[in-house]
């Protein structure tokens, strides 16, 4: 991808009625919080009483708009994610501002996890932006290594702080160069590249043509035309189930039986098919899909839905309902895992696994390698630090229905939870 060159055209069929929720993330004081602020500044989204709130010495500080803790305000850091919501004439938006400290790379895994797109920023003033062979920062190698592993579909590099620099035109041809570099070398599919300046405003909600020698779209212009995650709608019926209604008193839609309540996972539900309970191995019909407002109707994936079976049997929060085409239960697993405790990851451990709403044991049989996040290369190892990327086999106390994190975001994925301190340990991604 040329730095010079439009960016890329999007299709017209997009979905402009569903928010696109998206994730700022990239190095320490790239600017992250800045942008959201300016955002929403420009978009029209913030109070004159907001506006008021947030001006230190007679200048507003736009990262303030986002960063609500205290400790936030105090260090002038961001800790923890903050979401927040504004809307263009053409769609509404979900941001969260994932903070760019190494420590707490869980937090940023958290909010890529369900997000629709990713916009990694780049601080030119913080790279040697003279030399077209110039190395990128490793946090902002991690980062677009997560978000890619994290399969967010659509991936968006904010060039910031052009503004700052004496030369912005090179600066940006240099960094979109090394951008390009790492990303064709690591398999991550970028939309665009974009020059921006958080704090001055420029390409970000306006476009600026010419502006370091860019000639394509603003980077909101942009965020309006991306796609929202599609659902898996090709993969067989499987189902989650997250509540259980006992018995209920709609009658004229659930006919007095159990309601199973959840969101499809995967494939769609209509009645009459036939399913399959993980982990009992019982066997039912559907005799009625209820919609999120208790409508009979087919419901497809992504989607909230209330089952009815056409017979009583033994099903609870955490099991599984699942097409006969489904895969096959196992116990072991192969999977990339991106490792998130304060505590090292090291074989013989056992941890809670989440998969879906059903908790297992999970023990750590091997780990097979660490990813050099600035090489990209696979190389032994004994353990993984906290906030590294590695390989792992597991081998699970009971069975669970998995598929590759590539062709599922939801059956592929896994969270793995301290037993002692529950504490959130590691991102698991079915190979």
């Amino acid at each position: 991808m040329s730095a010079i060159k439009a960016a890329p055209a999007i299709a017209a069929e997009h979905d402009h009625v569903s928010a696109l929720k998206f994730i700022t993330c990239g190095s320490v004081d790239d600017g992250k919080s800045t942008l959201i602020g300016r955002l929403l500044v420009d978009s029209k989204a913030v109070l004159q009483d907001q506006l008021a709130g947030v001006q230190r010495s007679g200048e507003t500080d736009l990262a303030l708009l986002t960063d609500g803790l205290s400790a936030e305000r105090e260090q002038g850091i961001t800790i923890d994610v903050a979401y927040r919501y504004f809307a263009t004439p053409g769609r509404k938006f979900i941001i969260g501002d994932a903070p760019g400290h190494e420590q707490y790379t869980r937090n940023m895994v958290t909010a890529a996890s369900s997000a629709d797109a990713a916009v990694v920023l780049v601080d030119a003033t913080k790279l040697q932006w003279q030399d077209r062979k110039l190395e990128l920062l490793s946090q902002t190698r991690r980062h677009s290594l997560l978000v890619n592993l994290l399969r967010v579909p659509s991936i968006v590099f904010a060039v910031n702080k052009l503004d700052a620099v004496e030369d912005p035109t090179l600066a940006f041809n240099n960094i979109s160069a090394a951008l390009d570099a790492f990303t064709s070398a690591a398999g991550i599919a970028v939309q665009a590249i974009v020059p921006i300046s958080a704090l001055k405003g420029h390409n970000v909600v306006e476009p600026q043509p010419g502006w370091c020698g860019y000639q394509g779209l603003s980077l909101l212009q942009l965020l309006e035309r991306l796609d929202v995650t599609a659902a898996e709608t090709t993969e067989a019926f499987a189902f989650p189930v997250q509540w259980v209604e006992k018995f209920s008193s709609s009658s004229n839609t659930s006919q007095g039986r159990r309601v199973f309540w959840g969101r499809v996972a995967t494939g769609g539900i209509e009645p009459g098919q036939q399913v399959k309970v993980l982990p009992s191995g019982q066997t039912a019909t559907v005799a009625q899909v209820l919609n999120h407002v208790r409508q009979p109707k087919k419901v497809p994936a992504g989607h909230s839905a209330g089952i009815v079976l056409d017979r009583e049997v033994d099903v609870s929060r955490g099991d599984w309902l699942l097409a006969p085409g489904a895969p096959e239960p196992s116990r072991d697993i192969s999977a990339t895992i991106a490792w998130m405790d304060d505590e090292p990851l090291v074989a013989g451990r056992v941890y809670w696994a989440l998969h879906g709403h059903r908790w297992v044991k999970a023990k750590v049989k091997r780990i097979v390698h660490k990813l050099d996040i600035n090489t990209l290369a696979e190389a032994d190892a004994d353990h993984l630090e906290p906030n590294s990327i590695g390989h792992v086999d597991l081998a699970l106390q009971e069975p669970l229905v998995t598929l590759p994190y590539q062709r599922s975001r939801i059956l592929g994925s896994l969270v793995l939870v301290d037993t002692a301190s529950h504490k959130t340990s590691g991102a698991v991604l079915v190979r």
